[in-house]
């Protein structure tokens, strides 16, 4: 069973050097560089869980995009954060990163793509025996600023893996000897098990690598059963105002705010 979804979902305040983190830990950008983006989970993920971010900007100039994976490495243990995923942490051991492309994520077995279980239509997506609603999954760009209005064309407008808005998450998936397949999720998609048989005696952080000509990332919380009522208030307040921009002007918590600026 998939586990319930954290609402306090975040990063860890142990980071990489040219990571700033806002003050809820829900967005993280790199300053600097190209390079010591790395981020991770605040807690350990549970079997099933998925710990899923949005890329909110881009950084033109630079070649290779976001990097992410598991690491069995308790952040708060790194006596430095290494400046990459890959190599860097995936060479300390336990780790397991992917890094994603364009195009080419999907995991191949002798040369054949590994097709998903699910297809894209239905409402659920399904990894092994993990079950995980689709449609905050996935990413897509916004026609405008009357969503309300637009709302069909922007649940069928699907972003590339690379684009600003995509959405991309990591999780893990147990296996009967007891060990555990990772797999990435792009936009709604399993990519399939990018790693196999990984330990499951230590805890398993997210890895999120803030890498090249990916700038920003935000943290989206996923609700695996019932909305909460965090995300039904956010639901009435976005059918009532205009465009999302009007949310500034609401006597609201900035926190608050921002949760309700997005789907």
């Amino acid at each position: 069973m998939a586990a319930r979804c954290r609402l306090a979902a975040r990063f860890h305040h142990v980071h990489g050097t040219n990571v700033r983190l806002d003050a809820s830990r829900t967005r993280a950008t790199r300053v600097e560089s190209f390079a010591n983006g790395l981020c991770f989970s605040q807690e350990p993920l549970a079997p099933g869980q998925i710990f899923l971010v949005e890329i909110e900007e881009k950084e033109l100039g630079w070649c290779g995009h976001l990097r992410v994976g598991l690491t069995a490495h308790d952040p708060q243990s790194l006596e430095v954060v290494p400046e990459y995923s890959l190599p860097d942490l995936v060479n300390m051991g336990d780790t397991w990163v992917f890094a994603i492309t364009r195009s080419h994520n999907r995991v191949t077995v002798d040369g054949e793509e590994v097709r998903a279980r699910s297809p894209p239509w239905e409402p659920f997506l399904l990894i092994e025996r993990v079950r995980i609603p689709r449609d905050t999954l996935v990413g897509r760009s916004r026609p405008g600023r009357y969503s309300h209005i637009l709302d069909d064309l922007y649940k069928a407008n699907v972003l590339p893996a690379t684009a600003r808005r995509s959405r991309i998450g990591v999780l893990y998936a147990l296996q009967p000897d007891g060990t555990a397949n990772m797999h990435i999720v792009i936009n709604g998609e399993d990519m399939g098990p990018s790693a196999r048989h990984l330990p499951t005696t230590r805890p398993l952080y997210a890895v999120v690598d803030v890498f090249a000509s990916t700038k920003s990332v935000r943290v989206i919380p996923v609700e695996y059963g019932f909305p909460s009522l965090q995300t039904l208030c956010r639901l009435v307040i976005q059918k009532h105002i205009v465009h999302r921009l009007a949310i500034d002007g609401l006597d609201l918590p900035p926190p608050l705010k921002n949760f309700c600026k997005h789907e």
